[in-house]
């Protein structure tokens, strides 16, 4: 991708604004003195950037840690980043600016911090009790590589071990290294002749706190003595070691290894291991050993009171289970159950009743971390069913391939689709709460609904109730189950357009006010359909095929030879079946064996069942055309007071009615133009011969009208940006090859398809077609790939049962506008300068015949609108607004002025713009593919804000970035999150309310009691005063350049928003207050601190007095 000079772009974009305005105000005054007086109330300080919250699964998931006693957890990933949940609804992210991928996270147990340990040898402490967790300090360590950390319960002491297979320890209040360490080699002096390998596990003695228990990964486990500074006991095995757990008594110890064995050891025996096991070995005759198996990656020894203890563990089985799903493990006394994993394995956790490690640890669920998943199972149950996720972990079922935001719906939409949602749940779940609780919800400011909806590769679609920052799914609807699926391979001559997911959703039009959907596929597909909360059985699903061609004379035929001949299947006896014949010369199959008239799907035969919720109405399909496929459609628009859905692609444009059920329109892109095509292209008539190419298709960027730069903000890249399918996107942009252009047709040459004028954007609208309209009237707005915009004239019959009988007549206005680049977006403002929505009709039960049908039906096509253009006087004008890639005018109607002009771009092109409303006014909101959000008022298109957000890295983004009102924006920030953001100052400043807390003050529970004799005999918990060992006074110094220690951030809570562009000095300002806070916050941190340690002595002091205040002589 090229590189954007920025400053640039900016002087420029200032440059040409001044110019805009300065040609504008010439223009307004020729248009009349009835443009100035819209009041503008946006200004630039009403907006300001910044990220809300982050949804969904942590893409490549690398770490997991829980605090028992806060109820909280954590997961690390691969890329940095840091997501902690509480109860549903109290979630949280944070990112390690390095990048580097997490590899363990320990919480400081119910004390609202968290130590995270990276692959770049760096240390993190994490201040969680605060909205926005940051970093307090962190230790890079130069000269070893961190393997495995652990911190005890209530220690301020972090064992840190390296791949040297050295242990240092950590301060983790002040983040500085003790001089104490324990190297390996006097670890293990002469029981190996070889280095033992990294350290592997790390843990105290659960009874003796003096006692630490190191795992080498060569097999060798060591028990060292802190205070004699050597090692008690020494294990050996010839094995690879990949974890370590104790029992609760500290008595024996568990380790799994590399061939699929557990040993557990008696502490006092370290000659051989007490006992063996293979969980998922073969056991073979003649008491030999049992095959080996796979490594047992991780493995967890949890103890009841009232029973056999559990062992769970991961990974073991046997090599012979070829293609086996990926197993956890639970032993318990006999019995063993194998649970299958839909993904592989990352972590897991037993949670416990009790954080204390020395006593029975009542495990009563394991959390499991998945490569794509997140599962909980209840182990109190029978047959260990799992919790029902309450977390929005699920958008990446199948992945996304596009997306809408609606903010502001109407309030009884979410309970709509709650009910008929309600109904998909799966059952089987375990009875209990999720175990997950900790955290408190945060204060709702904003009251609107908001609903997200995505569209997945599998041809799913599911909707989100998205309200006040939090996510939740509401329904899921399967669009792929009107199609016939291919019994096998072999058998799948209809979905060859695309290599996969033949279903994918490419776009989603959707009226919320009438509930009417439209979804276009990618196998050039385009269903409607009704919202009903009645179930009905559809005998046979209406549907239609139309045929969309390209054709102009002067392109050469395609070759014959590179389509291979396929079988034709039959279209279906389906009585509904229309195939227009709008092509009479080549409408009927060719002769030469290519396919044609046959759609990429074949929809089903057989009744279909519709649950309540989104129900099919009706099934378009384009088809092939003389060997070749249909290509994909690149706009959509239904309308439910019209009773009309319209779609295009780079071939032409149709449009249907869907009530009738018949085709209005079907002409190719050329034949929109009539006689006023500015490339003097003709469409081929029936008649005419095939000529050589000679001024052929690569010509038409020669025409006057489009400027040189088309190049470089190519139509391919906006065609694609519908096209390209899902799963693993390309980041390269470069246009000239094409590179993220999958090309669906072998015989159509690239350059063709580059430079073919694609439908890019569809908007009904009641509006003024002609220059000499004297009334609004219904109609479409067309807006192409090469910048140009034309306008339909829709005639409606009366409504009640006339609109089902006589035909909608659809005439060309010959209304032509152009911009520059392809268009992105239209939308219409009354004459005050607010937003005309397009006509609607309000939502009824479609299924359920009512008394007041006809009374209902008249009022079907009356336009909603919060502005008094229905009731246009002829004096009273409208306001076009329309933005490319390039620009965004403002045309004044019914004269087709164009008053305001604003060049958005120079050097790159808009991926998405949207014209939204926000603090009762409207503006435009642009994001470029150099990385700037942009909002521009109305009609006025002045500059309100320009930030540099974030580069398009790959089509992911520009696929789902979307923007709505209320200043609120969203995109797939991976293939498994949604990242929201705001560019409203408002929202930016209640955000802090809105965030939930996630610490929140806990009692922690009480220590185990000893009990008398245990007293009496010893035997019970050890405690080690480990500031004695390990403090200045007693280990010296460590060496400096072992690890250098950088004070982080420290938690100063605020946006450190845009300082750049319009609202660039309120950021430069609020930057000196947050430093000047910083200053004042290190003075505070150092207060705290020594009020803590003073804290922490009384507290000791009160805990010895309380140790012995009760206690009998024959106690000491």
């Amino acid at each position: 991708m090229r590189k954007f000079n920025i400053r640039k772009v900016l002087d420029g974009l200032t440059a040409v604004s001044s110019v805009a305005s300065a040609s504008s105000a010439a223009q307004q005054q020729q248009a009349g003195n009835r443009e100035t007086e819209i009041q503008e109330t946006l200004q630039s300080e009403h907006f300001q950037l910044c990220k809300t919250v982050r949804h969904g699964f942590p893409y490549q998931p690398s770490a997991l840690a829980f605090d028992p006693v806060q109820k909280i957890l954590a997961i690390g990933t691969q890329t940095g980043a840091l997501r902690l949940f509480g109860r549903p609804g109290v979630e949280c992210y944070c990112q390690h600016d390095s990048g580097a991928a997490v590899i363990q996270l320990q919480f400081l147990i119910n004390e609202g911090a968290l130590v995270s340990a990276l692959a770049d040898d760096t240390l993190h402490l994490w201040n969680l009790r605060q909205k926005r967790p940051a970093i307090l300090h962190s230790l890079k360590f130069n000269r070893e590589r961190i393997t495995f950390c652990h911190l005890p319960f209530q220690s301020k002491w972090l064992y840190v071990g390296t791949e040297r297979g050295n242990i240092h320890i950590v301060n983790v209040e002040s983040f500085t290294l003790s001089g104490y360490v324990i190297m390996w080699n006097k670890a293990i002096e002469l029981s190996s002749k070889s280095h033992p390998g990294p350290i592997v596990h790390i843990s105290d003695n659960p009874m003796d706190e003096g006692k630490l228990l190191i795992g080498f990964e060569s097999g060798t486990v060591v028990l060292w003595d802190l205070k004699s500074k050597k090692a008690d006991y020494r294990y050996t095995h010839d094995e690879a070691i990949h974890s370590v757990a104790w029992h609760h008594e500290g008595k024996q110890f568990i380790c799994s290894h590399s061939d699929g064995t557990l040993t557990i050891w008696n502490v006092k025996s370290p000659t051989k291991p007490f006992q063996t096991i293979t969980p998922h070995g073969k056991q073979l005759k003649d008491g030999k050993k049992p095959e080996p198996c796979k490594p047992i990656l991780k493995v967890e020894y949890k103890t009841t009171r009232a029973g056999e203890p559990f062992i769970i563990l991961s990974g073991g089985l046997s090599y012979d289970t070829v293609g086996r799903r990926p197993c956890l493990t639970v032993m318990h006394g006999k019995s063993t159950a194998v649970l299958e994993m839909d993904y592989s394995i990352v972590d897991f956790l037993t949670l416990c009743e009790t954080p204390y490690p020395n006593d029975f640890q009542e495990p009563y669920a394991v959390v499991v971390l998945l490569e794509k998943d997140l599962v909980l199972i209840d182990l109190a149950q029978n047959g260990y069913p799992i919790f029902e996720n309450p977390y929005p972990l699920t958008i990446h079922e199948s992945p996304v391939t596009c997306c809408e935001y609606f903010a502001d719906c109407p309030v009884d939409l979410i309970p709509a689709l709650y009910s008929v949602g309600a109904r998909q749940k799966r059952q089987g779940y375990s009875k209990k709460e999720w175990p997950i609780s900790g955290g408190n919800w945060g204060l709702i400011t904003q009251s609107y609904p908001e609903i997200i909806i995505t569209g997945h590769a599998d041809g799913s679609i599911k909707f989100w109730d998205a309200s006040a920052i939090t996510l939740q799914v509401l329904y899921k609807l399967k669009t792929a189950k009107v199609f016939e699926k291919s019994r096998n391979k072999d058998d799948r001559p209809n979905t060859d357009i695309v290599d996969e997911d033949p279903y994918a959703i490419q776009i989603i039009s959707w009226c919320p006010e009438s509930r009417m959907l439209c979804i276009a596929g990618v196998s050039a597909h385009v269903i409607i359909y009704r919202f009903s909360k009645q179930e009905v059985t559809t005998e046979v699903i209406p549907m239609l095929e139309v045929r969309l061609l390209y054709e102009i004379n002067d392109v050469e035929s395609p070759d014959g030879e590179q389509v291979p001949p396929l079988p034709t299947p039959g279209t279906g006896s389906n009585p509904q079946s229309i195939v227009p014949q709008s092509h009479p010369s080549t409408s009927s199959s060719s002769s030469d064996g290519l396919r044609d008239n046959v759609p990429c799907l074949k929809v089903k035969n057989s009744p279909l069942k519709q649950s309540p919720g989104y129900q099919t109405e009706l099934v378009i399909q384009l088809v092939w055309v003389s060997g070749e496929p249909p290509q994909q459609i690149t706009s959509l628009a239904v309308n439910s007071a019209y009773g009309l859905v319209v779609f295009g692609n780079c071939n032409g444009i149709a449009m249907v009615d869907y009530l009738q059920k018949t085709v209005l329109l079907n002409l190719g892109t050329i034949e929109l133009y009539g006689s006023n095509d500015p490339y003097r292209r003709e469409p081929r008539s029936p008649r005419k011969t095939r000529q050589p190419s000679g001024a052929g298709l690569c010509d038409i960027n020669e025409g006057a009208v489009v400027p040189e730069d088309r190049c470089k903000s190519p139509t391919s890249a906006k065609m694609s940006r519908k096209l390209s399918l899902p799963t693993e996107l390309k980041p390269d942009l470069d246009v000239k090859d094409n590179s993220f252009s999958r090309s669906r047709s072998s015989s159509v040459t690239s350059i063709d398809k580059e430079t073919r004028e694609a439908i890019s954007a569809l908007h009904f609208c009641e509006t003024f077609t002609r220059k000499a309209d004297t009334s609004p009237s219904p109609s479409l707005w067309v807006g192409t790939t090469l910048g140009t915009v034309l306008v339909i004239v829709l005639n409606l019959p009366p409504g009640g049962e006339q609109r089902l009988l006589q035909p909608v007549i659809v005439s060309p206005s010959g209304t032509i506008l152009r911009l520059k680049g392809a268009i992105l977006r239209m939308a219409f403002l009354d004459t005050t300068g607010s937003l005309v929505p397009p006509a609607h009709e309000p939502w009824r039960e479609h299924n359920v015949p009512e008394d007041k049908d006809e009374k209902d039906k008249s009022k079907k096509r009356r336009p909603v609108s919060v502005s008094p253009s229905s009731s246009q006087e002829i004096s009273e004008n409208q306001y076009a607004v329309i933005c490319s890639e390039k620009q965004a005018k403002v045309i004044s109607l019914p004269s087709q002025n164009c008053i305001y002009k604003q060049n958005i771009t120079e050097t790159s092109f808009v991926l998405r713009g949207d014209i939204v409303s926000l603090s009762n006014s409207i503006c435009l909101a642009c994001f470029c593919a150099n990385g700037h959000i942009m909002t521009f008022s109305l009609p006025s298109l002045r500059p309100l804000l320009d930030v540099y957000y974030l580069p398009l890295t790959n089509m992911r983004i520009a696929r789902t970035f979307c923007f709505t009102n209320n200043g609120q924006a969203l995109y797939l920030v991976s293939p498994t999150e949604i990242q929201r953001l705001t560019y409203s100052q408002e929202t930016c400043e209640n955000l802090q309310e809105m965030l939930g807390e996630l610490f929140t003050p806990v009692e922690t529970p009480e220590a185990p009691n000893r009990g008398f004799f245990k007293g009496l005999f010893g035997g019970g918990a050890q405690s080690l005063d480990r500031e004695e060992l390990f403090g200045e006074s007693a280990s010296g110094k460590a060496s400096r350049s072992l690890a250098q220690h950088i004070p982080g951030p420290g938690g100063i809570e605020g946006v450190k928003g845009a300082a750049s562009g319009v609202v660039g000095e309120l950021a430069r300002a609020r930057l000196a207050l947050d430093e000047r806070g910083q200053k004042l916050g290190e003075l505070e941190e150092k207060t705290a601190a020594m009020l803590y340690s003073a804290d922490s002595f009384s507290k000791h002091a009160h805990e010895m007095m309380l140790k012995y205040k009760d206690k009998k002589w024959y106690q000491f």
